[in-house]
């Protein structure tokens, strides 16, 4: 979008400023493989080839003599292949000697000069090329990673039709303002968020929610910029700025997220700061103490010395989380879960718990008429008819549930007169002259009207709460209603637990409601009749008890509870202000079935993360360790522990990437996710 930027791999430690390719480009920007930089590595290469083959071929004559040293022909070719070589990262190691950081840069220019020094002209071109070849790989390899937030932010058209004064004009999007009406035909991106005030169609919401199918919408619904109108023709009242729509709040929370500090990247910042100082520390002891103390030849140990200073720079294990965090939360993104950052990547990936809140969750929020029971010869259609005109004066969603089941059986309800809300019991009300009531047992108590409690304890029993219906002298029947699960609640809670999860419900609906729903979702550890603040303290308790857990809410009424666990997520969040802003992880629509990919996409990261560590720390050591006798040469520390552990580890990143919902959901259903431990394997 425009005015959006891609922002940096968050990778800014000054001893490895090359670790971190600047990725802050337009979507235009330029292939690595087009700029100078590219040019010059090309030019070294075959200068160095040129020289390779004179050195080979037996004609290398002896071109002059300086200090005592012959000067083959091929040093001149090795030498440009060095100025070529070197070009761009021999100007940042400048700079590291001005501002005294020890980076890759400054020791790759130190390594350079001084195999030049003494005479090992193929070694410090060598060195020169494959450091130039290993930033222009590096950098290519980290950019692959962030294709999948430019791709989100190219969803959003930059242009669209506004419909003015009877007219119809292209503008940018920049210029549209909240109000201006906009034209969506059949197949085209809708480029602002607002309401449907004309029209009606399917549109495709998966680039902002994750939703597999599309969702019918119609006047008076809402629409995001960025998806699909696939079918009708419909006109968009737009109710917010470009700047301030789903889309770019997602891209700008993304880029927030990637920048921020996972814990493992803290360690290796710390490791890194005692690693490098301590190995260039052990190089000046190579270069001087054998020759010293022992009369060894100078030479041999300062060009290990010199391969110890290119090991010294851990820029593989310094880019190994940030482009591990980078590929998992913009493939969340692309799923329809917005991860706020690698501190709540690695947590997810640890928690042993998950705590639902029911209404609204676990459960639609909108109740529902599940039961109509009339009595004493009365039909359902009376029975409605009473309870549609007792309850249309009313707000509450158990109304809207009766009036909403009378209109779809097209009850036509009569005009209440002398409405009485009688408080804790029911309502009471005259029709046709008559005075009817609709509540509780106690009320029909009062006028001592025989209650069928068997089939009220039946009912209650099964979660859904009870109506009688009736006048002061008979009961005409009852109505039940029941909020109803989510349909993919059952399956999302059975994945989760066969993951080896502890699932917790946690309500503050009464102790039935929440029993039968726990019971139907296989919970066997709920709490109801608690209150906001009683929720926080009950996953207080969690916390005691698991040591690490995430609480799922809508992001609104339980934001105390989510600020409270080790991790927060927020149900339905595309739109919400307030769960995006609250949520430490975000799904963007109302879709239980992500909650298993995000537990599977963090444990695999975490996977990765500790995979890219300590592969990295193994190969720095080992590759170290092989210098003393000779066994690593420069040549082999850049290719496997510079050049070959950066790609390593970007390419082991990058199968985050790759991680999808469906995927995850055929790994749970063939068996090959268990539990927790299982699956940090499966990282591997």
């Amino acid at each position: 979008m425009k005015g959006e930027r891609t922002p940096e791999l968050a990778v800014n430690d000054p001893r490895c400023a090359s670790c971190a390719p600047d990725l802050a480009a337009k979507d235009e920007r330029q292939s690595v493989w087009k700029g100078r930089e590219a040019l010059f590595t090309g030019i070294a290469g075959l200068l160095l080839a040129v020289g390779l083959l004179l050195s080979l071929s037996g004609f290398d004559p002896t071109v002059t003599v300086i200090f005592g040293r012959s000067i083959a022909a091929s040093a001149f070719w090795y030498l440009a292949a060095i100025l070529f070589g070197a070009y761009h990262f021999a100007r940042k190691g400048l700079e590291a000697v001005r501002t005294l950081s020890l980076n890759i840069n400054f020791l790759m220019i130190i390594a350079i000069g001084g195999a030049v020094a003494i005479g090992e002209y193929v070694e410090a071109a060598s060195l020169a090329f494959l450091f130039s070849l290993a930033e222009l790989l590096e950098e290519y390899s980290v950019d692959r990673a962030r294709n999948s937030l430019r791709e989100l932010m190219k969803l959003a058209p930059n242009q669209a039709r506004v419909l003015r004064d009877g007219r119809e004009e292209t503008l940018p999007v920049e210029e549209i303002q909240i109000g201006d009406l906009i034209a969506v035909r059949p197949g085209e991106r809708i480029a602002m968020d607002g309401l449907i005030i004309r029209g009606r169609s399917s549109v495709d919401q998966a680039p902002i929610t994750g939703e597999s199918m599309p969702v019918d919408k119609e006047e008076g619904d809402g629409v995001y910029a960025g998806s699909i109108n696939q079918e009708g023709y419909v006109e968009v009242e737009v109710t917010k700025r470009v700047q301030d729509t789903t889309l770019a709040k997602i891209v700008h929370l993304v880029e927030e997220a990637e920048a921020q500090k996972a814990p493992s990247e803290r360690f290796v910042e710390t490791f890194g700061r005692y690693y490098t100082p301590t190995v260039v520390a052990v190089a000046v002891g190579v270069a001087l103490l054998p020759p010293l103390l022992f009369a060894a030849p100078f030479n041999p140990w300062f060009l290990r010395a010199i391969t110890l200073l290119v090991i010294a720079c851990p820029c593989a294990l310094l880019i190994s989380t940030p482009v591990s965090v980078v590929s998992a939360i913009t493939s969340a993104a692309r799923g329809g879960v917005l991860i706020k950052g690698g501190k709540y990547l690695e947590a997810m990936g640890q928690v042993k718990a998950i705590a639902f809140d029911k209404t609204g969750t676990l459960t639609s929020g909108r109740p529902e008429v599940t039961d109509v029971m009339p009595l004493g010869g009365h039909s359902d259609e009376e029975l409605l008819m009473l309870a549609a005109s007792l309850e249309r004066p009313s707000g509450h969603p158990i109304a809207q549930a009766i009036l909403s089941r009378a209109a779809e059986q097209r009850i036509d309800s009569k005009t209440a007169e002398g409405f009485e809300s009688i408080t804790g019991r029911g309502v009471r009300a005259q029709i046709d002259g008559a005075v009817c009531l609709l509540g509780s047992p106690e009320l029909f108590e009062e006028f001592s009207i025989e209650i069928p409690r068997e089939e009220l304890a039946r009912l209650q029993g099964e979660g859904k709460t009870t109506m009688l219906v009736g006048s002061e002298r008979e009961l005409w029947g009852i109505v039940a209603v029941a909020d109803r699960l989510r349909p993919e609640a059952q399956q999302a809670i059975a994945q989760l637990k066969s993951m080896g999860l502890e699932i917790i419900m946690i309500t503050g609906d009464n102790e039935g409601t929440a029993r039968a729903i726990a019971g139907e979702l296989g919970i066997t550890h709920f709490h109801a009749s608690l209150m906001p603040d009683q929720k926080v303290h009950e996953i207080q308790h969690l916390l005691e008890e698991y040591g690490s857990i995430a609480m799922v809410g809508d992001g609104v009424n339980d934001a105390p509870a989510l600020a409270v666990a080790t991790v927060g997520i927020a149900m339905g969040a595309a739109g919400t202000d307030t769960a995006l802003e609250t949520a430490d992880i975000a799904l963007m629509a109302d879709d239980l079935s992500k909650l298993p990919y995000v537990t599977y996409l963090s444990r695999m990261a975490r996977g990765v993360i500790r995979q890219n560590i300590w592969s990295a720390i193994a190969v720095k050591l080992t590759l170290g360790l092989g210098v003393f006798p000779g066994w690593v040469t420069l040549v082999i520390a850049v290719l496997v522990g510079d050049m070959g552990m950066s790609l390593t580890v970007t390419g082991n990143a990058m199968r985050l990437a790759r991680v999808s919902p469906k995927e995850t959901e055929a790994k749970i259903d063939k068996g090959a996710i268990r539990s927790g431990k299982t699956q940090e394997q499966a990282g591997s």
